[in-house]
């Protein structure tokens, strides 16, 4: 099936396609703004195998343009709305984008200013620029200074640039380049020709690139439409289901979810920013039903009432876990009536890949991993070295087997193509994990992340939930350093908040966590040293902060010395 095909499907439902903000936004109405919108995107030169960069937050022109890129066969890439200038520059460069969409007068990212810090060859294969607007009542508003110049740009006769451009000239855009309006180019006459095809590129997401520049992963319309039947079967959506759309969209985590609502035909709740008071209300007013996010996003909703069960209508709760000093969120959860389940998924192979049940214990709750939820999907432990598959409860490197959601490969690299696929077609996540005998897996860590201790793999997350335990520690990471030509643990770690600011006596805290780690953990596991430090050097990721433990690795051997 292609996305046209998954959205056009479901023209006549009953129920809305989103919620944004206080309005509505139909089936029928998103297919046809879609339809409109790859007319005046081919106008403007887009084609077939061109790349569109899309740099919205979650509004429903960012669905639309999707769905208009698979419409004339082109590739819509996701675009951070974090990243800043040298980031936006690599990504558009890299990836050779034919048109950029964003949101110039966004009042929550400087997007013009990050544009302007981009050099300008990042720029020059832009061949349209799409600017998009809203009226006060979050509606996409047609800028009259645009109106026009796009009559005839998104007719194909001149592609007239705007006058007056919101950016106010500070941006290098290249000779040439077409200025549209979005709310213009969504008025255009529908395309009722159809360019999809099950097997064309379609979706490039960016990988954290935390030590190297990100790779793009490719998917194909086939693997995103397959992935988003398997998430209604795999994550008991139902026609009465609706979701509070938490991740952002342009990350895999956002985009898996809102398309396996599009193949329920039910609705999903969506805000440009994520804000959990308003977040709340909604669950509340449209009676949410299904959520997935971070183990943040669990933890501010819960914060924003004292009752139990504090929602009570969600019935589905999924989570990724990024913060550290959150690791009891189940447990907190649980005590407030609500069951979340860990999650695991990767750009690779989609972002709902596998998941805990609801019914599970607490104990396999918290676990990242749980059943894959395709067809045919497996996941094996292999080690590094060897490439033998490990027995269960081994811990090895995580490779999948995923036939419907499995990227087509990294766009323009063959090499790393061919070095996260073995040959007989099971992708190498570079996760740490084991299997276990019931066809469940547990995720640890990254495999770079792992250490060889005392001749064992060893997830620092097994030290750092620890160590967290100890009073005044708030949260922990884990790395290792060779230290007396063995690779020993070193703890970082913040404090609560009660204990930050006033005097610590370091070395007394040392002990405390060295003693409390001793008493619970094999002797190898037990940290050589454990640092303060006031808060864990990170980089953006698309739907939360990720911790840069080489950044840790280098402090400590300075303070090492």
């Amino acid at each position: 099936m292609t996305l046209v095909e998954l959205l056009e499907r479901q023209r006549n439902a009953a129920v809305p396609v989103l919620y944004d903000r206080d309005r509505s936004v139909s089936f029928a109405a998103l297919a046809d703004e879609s339809a409109a919108v790859a007319a005046g995107l081919a106008a403007a030169g887009v084609a077939a195998g061109d790349r569109v960069a899309i740099w919205l937050p979650n509004v429903p022109a960012w669905l639309a343009a999707f769905f208009a890129c698979a419409r004339l066969g082109a590739i819509a890439v996701a675009v951070n709305t974090r990243f800043r200038s040298h980031e936006l520059a690599d990504i558009l460069a890299r990836s050779g984008a034919r048109a950029l969409l964003y949101w110039p007068g966004f009042d929550k990212a400087d997007f013009v200013g990050v544009l302007a810090g981009c050099p300008a060859e990042s720029l020059r294969a832009l061949a349209a620029v799409v600017e998009y607007a809203e009226d006060d009542q979050g509606t996409a508003a047609r800028d009259g200074r645009a109106a026009a110049a796009h009559e005839t740009s998104a007719a194909g006769a001149r592609g007239d640039r705007i006058v007056a451009p919101r950016d106010g000239g500070r941006v290098a855009w290249p000779a040439g380049c077409r200025r549209l309006d979005y709310a213009a180019l969504a008025a255009s006459t529908p395309m009722t020709a159809d360019h999809s095809r099950p097997a064309a590129g379609c979706a490039m997401f960016t990988t954290s690139g935390t030590t190297r520049a990100p790779k793009f992963v490719l998917h194909d319309q086939q693997t995103l439409t397959g992935h988003a039947r398997e998430v209604v079967r795999g994550f008991d959506i139902d026609g009465h289901s609706t979701m509070l759309l938490a991740p952002p969209l342009c990350g895999v985590f956002g985009v898996c979810c809102v398309l396996a609502m599009i193949a329920a035909g039910r609705p999903s709740a969506m805000t440009p920013v994520w804000d959990a008071a308003a977040a709340a209300r909604t669950i509340d007013r449209l009676g949410i039903t299904h959520l997935n996010g971070t183990d943040d996003a669990i933890a501010q909703l819960l914060a924003q009432n004292t009752r139990t069960p504090a929602f009570p209508t969600l019935r589905f709760a999924g989570y990724a876990a990024f913060n550290p000093a959150l690791d009891d969120i189940v447990e907190r959860a649980d005590a407030r009536g609500l069951a979340v389940v860990g999650l695991y998924g990767a750009s690779e192979v989609q972002a709902l890949f596998a998941r805990q049940a609801t019914a599970a214990p607490v104990a396999d709750r918290r676990l990242a991993g749980g059943r894959p939820v395709g067809d045919g999907a497996r996941v094996r432990a292999c080690d590094p070295a060897t490439q033998a598959v490990l027995p269960h409860g081994e811990a090895g490197e995580l490779q999948i087997f995923a036939p419907v959601s499995r990227m087509v490969g990294y766009f323009q690299d063959e090499a790393a193509t061919r070095a996260a696929i073995t040959d007989d077609g099971w992708y190498r996540s570079g996760d740490l994990g084991h299997t276990m005998a019931d066809g469940r897996f547990v995720y640890l860590t990254r495999l770079g992340d792992s250490l060889r201790l005392g001749g064992f793999l060893t997830s620092p997350a097994e030290i750092e939930s620890v160590v967290q335990q100890v009073p005044g520690v708030r949260g922990c990471q884990v790395i290792g350093i060779t230290l007396q030509q063995a690779l020993r643990p070193v703890a970082f770690v913040t404090l609560a908040d009660a204990a930050a600011g006033a005097p610590i006596d370091e070395a007394a805290l040392e002990r405390r966590v060295i003693d409390c780690v001793a008493g619970r953990l094999a002797r190898y596991k037990v940290p050589a040293r454990v640092f303060v430090i006031d808060v864990f050097p990170v980089t953006e990721g698309t739907n939360a902060t990720k911790i840069q433990k080489h950044r840790l690795r280098d402090l400590a051997l300075r303070r090492l010395g």
